[in-house]
């Protein structure tokens, strides 16, 4: 078995800076969160660093259930293809997503306050590799049916009210990790690890 270290000390760093940033003043709080989003105003500013410090903080800590399935997913990731795979789709995930939901707000020419709101989080990542994850899945109906279903449920938040651009980037993101999965099994031709 291979030893697993990227992804607990991610899930949680991430998590003891959020209960660190919960200790600080609230001025000083949100003056860190914003230096590290990617909002439309940071990221027209040129300030690209935002691409990997809006992945190393999140608003408030993480609830227990989803800051287990990061660890789990990143973990597995970890175990099935090695840590710089896992690293890699998320940075993919995560950068490629912020991008395109970026390009998509400028565009779209937001209102100021959607310009400066918090875009901080494991979310895009999380969900980038999620998505290629399905590959380690049996070929056949269960990784056809689970792509569908885990598309299908990032398509709903997109298309009720009141959804956010965030939203947008979570279906983007696990988009894109579907679609690495798809291209791997595509131009390898093998069956990759399954799930034991």
């Amino acid at each position: 078995m291979k030893p697993l270290f990227l992804a607990p000390a991610y899930a949680g760093g991430v998590q003891l800076g959020a209960y660190a940033l919960d200790r600080i003043d609230a001025d000083g709080r949100e003056r860190i969160l914003r230096t590290c989003s990617t909002n439309v105003d940071n990221l027209a500013a040129g300030r690209w660093e935002t691409l990997l410090s809006s992945a190393l903080v999140v608003e408030e800590p993480m609830p227990l259930p989803y800051a287990l399935l990061l660890l789990a997913v990143l973990g597995y990731a970890e175990y099935a293809y090695g840590a710089w795979w896992t690293v890699g789709v998320f940075l993919l995930g995560h950068t490629a997503a912020t991008l395109l939901v970026y390009g998509g707000l400028r565009a779209s020419r937001p209102d100021p306050r959607t310009r400066r709101a918090l875009d901080v989080g494991t979310s895009y990542g999380f969900n980038a590799v999620l998505g290629a994850l399905t590959s380690a899945l049996p070929r056949g109906p269960v990784r056809t049916a689970a792509r569908a279903g885990l598309l299908a449920l990032a398509v709903r938040p997109v298309v009720r009210r009141g959804r956010t651009f965030t939203d947008a980037g979570h279906l983007v993101a696990l988009g894109l990790g579907v679609g690495l999965s798809v291209a791997v099994d595509y131009l390898s031709g093998t069956d990759h690890r399954k799930i034991t």
